[in-house]
């Protein structure tokens, strides 16, 4: 249910930064603070993710 939630949280503010950059004169400072938790989303959703390099590097020993 968490990650459900922070998955809607990253669309929303992914779709509000995309929604401010169509406009003719879009706000700087709500463009970074979307794009900053938009960023910080993906990285704690990236984070649960294992890596391939670490699963390669268990098959050569």
């Amino acid at each position: 249910m968490k990650q459900f939630i922070s998955i809607l949280l990253i669309a929303g503010f992914g779709i509000l930064a995309l929604v401010e950059q169509s406009k003719s004169h879009p706000n700087q400072y709500i463009m970074i603070g979307t794009m900053a938790v938009f960023m910080f989303g993906l990285f704690r959703l990236m984070k649960k993710i294992p890596s391939k390099k670490e699963d390669e590097d268990d098959t050569k020993i």
